[in-house]
């Protein structure tokens, strides 16, 4: 399933996947996200689109608020 809210999307990153959302874990993930060229980044694109792309790194910045 593809998260399509904040509190869905965190629900499977903290309780499906077991992963805090640290400050630590938000700036490499944005890291990786933010540059287009990243071949992560580029594969997320075609597995998830652009649209996810986007909303997981609004919501990572948002989780560092």
């Amino acid at each position: 399933m593809i998260p399509h809210t904040f509190d869905e999307w965190k629900n499977c990153i903290v309780n499906d996947c077991k992963t805090e959302l640290t400050e630590a874990f938000t700036a490499r993930r944005l890291k990786v996200y933010e540059d287009r060229n990243n071949p992560e980044t580029r594969a997320f694109v075609k597995l998830y689109g652009q649209q996810h792309l986007e909303n997981v790194i609004r919501w990572l910045k948002s989780g560092l608020e």
